[in-house]
């Protein structure tokens, strides 16, 4: 009875070192969304934009919320929308018997292209949503480093019309020279 007794306090032992032991983990419930992703901050110097993602594994969940947020972010600095509308209507019978048919079709697509150059993550937050971990990030990026991107642009592309007006006008340039020098031809006297 007492090796019974021995083997049975042995197991139960293990059975709750098993069972108690390892990493404990929050999981995600709605009072867990963080303040700042349902209301991000309101800043005259900062974009600011939150997203959230999720993943089984922990840091592919980061950088697919961080991707999100920069996409946002782009988004609201340069858009890029093509969009489409069907419309198709007709009516079949006669009199009290008619039936308007109607259909109608949207689609959009949105292109952001454009460089972040000093965008970061300001907050973020994970927790686990049973075999998901849920990432929830606020990514922010300064307006000054916005407006000096955008002034870089336009300088590039000033220096590109300037480069391409000199191509141009040399262009111009050689076809006047050709001209005179066909018209100096004809002026001269036969030999």
């Amino acid at each position: 009875m007492r090796i019974s007794v021995a083997l049975f306090s042995v197991l139960f032992a293990v059975l709750l070192i098993g069972c108690g032991g390892g990493q404990q983990t929050q999981q995600a419930s709605t009072t867990d969304v963080p303040d700042w992703f349902a209301n991000p901050p309101q800043d005259p110097n900062y974009l600011f934009s939150a997203n959230t993602q999720t993943s089984q594994d922990l840091q592919l969940a980061i950088d697919k919320a961080v991707t999100g947020g920069r996409t946002e972010i782009g988004r609201q600095m340069e858009v890029k929308i093509q969009a489409l509308q069907k419309k198709f209507e007709e009516e079949t019978g006669v009199g009290n018997d008619a039936q308007l048919l109607s259909q109608f079709t949207q689609a959009s697509k949105t292109v952001v292209s454009t460089q972040l150059t000093g965008s970061r993550i300001k907050f973020q937050k994970q927790l686990r949503e049973g075999n998901l971990w849920r990432a929830y990030v606020l990514m922010e990026y300064p307006i000054g480093a916005a407006n000096e991107a955008m002034m870089k642009a336009i300088k590039a592309n000033n220096q590109m019309y300037t480069r391409f007006r000199a191509t141009e006008t040399f262009k111009d340039l050689d076809k006047e020279v050709e001209k005179y020098e066909d018209f100096k031809k004809q002026q001269a006297p036969p030999q």
